[in-house]
């Protein structure tokens, strides 16, 4: 397979020197955001033209994010442009608002396509949600990028996707790693025979027992790491060895809650660099973990590796491609007075993630409860209510039982 573009095969001399230029450019760019507050007036953006140099930065985390878009709506100042100048405004949880841009593949996701085969005569069936969340906007722009055309499935209603997948042949999904299973399986159920041969998959864990089922469908399964504020961060090649970080992004591995890097291939918090001059987001802590991979990809491309997503450096996590965050958790027990305590527990049940919610509490009404939680961390989960003091003092609100090796 030919490669997306000429950057992916470039010499490590050649990428830092085009390196140095993009991250001088955007140091001087983001003096003028008023986000950054003048942090990076009188800085000589010339000294910080490489990852050693952005070390000594200060890191931006996403609750400091969250309070200046509260102060300053909707972008929090950290924009180059007004929000009227951009494509689209989403809304992920929390609230956090992202900008879109609908031009040259904004979120560069026809690279994450590209790596798994999709292309012209492909049609893609987008199965990210298309509503206020933007993960349908970014595999749509990938998929315009590489020429292919695009069904916009959305979630749920496996009945109607596998007709829909059948009657329009889809030759391509787009999607979490358990929603293609649930198509699948729906339609060995309704005797339907799938066209189906390429996917690409994010939003949660791809388990090595779910690869290995698509892989025996006949179904090649490469997984991509993203987030809402930086787009496209790494992604899987054919290889399957690690994670190869994007063209356009400078990525740092350092000691959670901290800037410091950490030796290479121990496990820290991801801080990615973004090159977009739309959105400079400088040494931004995305809360996830993984590590640097030494040594280059087999399938050619030169560029730095990590080993995935592997967890979260605080408690957040995602489930059914939703995070749950402990401030929801929070929420939940202040919505209802007799609860003590909340603890949201996510496992696997098969293939598919499993929200448990045990809830310490003097009686209660578990209707309510189920309501309640839905419209906190909308998602629905089993409710277990316990006894009061029967939930473990060991300051966990979330517990990940998830197994990711």
């Amino acid at each position: 397979m030919k490669f997306y573009d000429s950057l992916e095969t470039r010499s490590a001399d050649e990428r830092a020197a085009d390196q140095a230029v993009a991250i001088a450019a955007q140091i001087e760019r983001v003096k003028d955001v008023p986000g950054y507050k003048g942090a990076f007036q009188g800085l000589n953006s010339a000294d910080y033209s490489d990852v050693a140099a952005l070390a000594t930065l200060p890191v931006l985390r996403k609750s400091e994010l969250g309070k200046a878009q509260a102060a300053n709506p909707p972008f929090g100042g950290f924009t180059t442009k007004p929000a009227s100048g951009f494509g689209h405004v989403f809304q992920s949880p929390g609230p956090i608002y992202e900008p879109g841009g609908i031009d040259n593949d904004w979120w560069r996701f026809g690279r994450v396509l590209h790596a798994v085969g999709i292309g012209p005569g492909d049609i893609v069936q987008n199965c990210f949600s298309y509503h206020l969340t933007p993960a349908g906007m970014l595999f749509e722009s990938g998929a315009r990028a590489v020429g292919a055309a695009v069904l916009p499935a959305g979630t749920g209603q496996s009945e109607l996707q596998v007709a829909a997948a059948r009657d329009v042949g889809v030759t391509a999904y787009a999607g979490t790693p358990d929603f293609l299973k649930v198509i699948l399986d729906k339609a060995d159920e309704m005797g339907v025979a799938l066209s189906i041969t390429k996917a690409t998959v994010g939003g949660g864990a791809l388990f090595p027992s779910m690869r290995a089922e698509y892989a025996d469908r006949g179904i090649a399964c490469l997984q991509s790491y993203g987030t809402a504020d930086l787009g496209n961060i790494a992604y899987e090649s054919c290889s399957m060895e690690g994670m190869i970080v994007d063209e356009h992004m400078i990525v740092e591995i350092v000691t959670p809650g901290t800037g410091n890097p950490v030796p290479a291939g121990e496990v820290g918090e991801v801080l990615v660099t973004s090159l977009n001059p739309d959105y400079p987001l400088i040494r931004f802590a995305t809360g996830d973990l993984s590590a640097l991979m030494a040594g280059q990809s087999p399938c050619g491309r030169t560029n730095m590796r990590i080993k995935g997503w592997m967890g979260r450096a605080d408690q957040t996590a995602k489930i059914k491609g939703m995070f749950v965050r402990p401030e929801q958790v929070a929420a939940l027990v202040a919505k209802h007075d007799e609860i003590a305590k909340v603890r949201v527990i996510a496992s696997r049940q098969g293939e598919m993630d499993v929200m448990t919610v045990q809830i310490e509490a003097s009686g209660g009404d578990e209707s309510a409860y189920a309501a309640t939680i839905k419209n906190v961390l909308k998602l629905k989960g089993t409710i277990e209510i316990v006894a009061l003091g029967s939930l473990p003092k060991d300051g966990l609100v979330i517990e990940d039982q998830r197994s990711y090796d």
